[in-house]
């Protein structure tokens, strides 16, 4: 049971959970304390075996906040794309890319903490103040902080998890033309049967990130004379650049 605003009680129906959604709370905090301007920031595309992170780092205008902004993967892809051209017209965004190369030379997290510091240092005006998603902060110029699960508590958060949802879903579109048989379009790079079978049958892509384990399997079968070339260049710096589950 919850209650609305008014005080009133609202019976749930059995077996559904109240979830509540982000708010701009932290945000005003800090602009009372005279610090503006504060960004949300987070990153998409973290446990895909192909395709770039796509990170985005987001400043609302605290007059225009978009209703009903969200935690992104709480939202329909309709609603996602909505909500993505409401923010692009009443905020200042950001948006960087880490390249499945990169992913391949730093591993997984140090791409993303880089494509992240990368979305706050682009937007028009340096933020006094920065929200990520996660357990680690950014080595920025101003204060950072980690907020985990914030893409669903802090509200500019949560608008960054849309633009860099909504950004990373139209270019594995955009990827899925350029390299058909895929299904590129359909599960955005995720490790989904469809992609495996693909993956099989095809062999990884120029878009594929190398040392996640499926990728490392199907380019073992499909291209048997690398495996020995890539063991040698990264055996020496193996802490670097491990071997990934799709899971992480």
């Amino acid at each position: 049971m919850i209650r609305e605003k008014s005080g009133k009680k609202i019976n749930l129906p059995k077996g559904v959970i109240a979830v509540t959604p982000p708010s701009f709370r932290r945000e005003r905090a800090l602009i009372k304390r005279g610090v503006w301007p504060v960004a949300g920031c987070d990153e998409a595309g973290r446990g895909p075996l192909a395709g770039p992170v796509v990170a985005a780092a987001v400043v609302l205008d605290p007059k225009r906040v978009p209703k009903g902004i969200d935690d992104s993967k709480r939202l329909t892809a309709e609603r996602r794309e909505e909500l993505f051209e409401e923010i692009c017209a009443t905020a200042s965004f950001s948006v960087a890319f880490a390249s499945p190369a990169r992913i391949d030379r730093d591993n997984i997290l140090r791409a993303s903490l880089w494509a992240l510091k990368r979305a706050v240092e682009g937007l028009p005006e340096t933020p006094k103040h920065v929200f990520v998603d996660g357990r680690d902060r950014l080595d920025t110029a101003c204060d950072c902080e980690a907020v985990i699960g914030g893409d669903g508590i802090v509200v500019s958060v949560a608008a960054a998890s849309i633009i860099a949802k909504v950004t990373r879903d139209r270019l594995m579109c955009a990827l899925a033309e350029e390299c058909p048989g895929y299904g590129f379009e359909s599960h955005k790079g995720y490790s989904v049967p469809e992609h495996l079978e693909a993956l099989d049958r095809l062999g990884p892509s120029a878009h594929h990130r190398s040392f996640f384990a499926p990728v490392v399997a199907a380019r073992e079968k499909h291209q048997p004379w690398t495996a020995k070339r890539d063991a040698d260049l990264f055996e020496p710096a193996a802490e670097t650049a491990p071997l990934i589950s799709a899971a992480e």
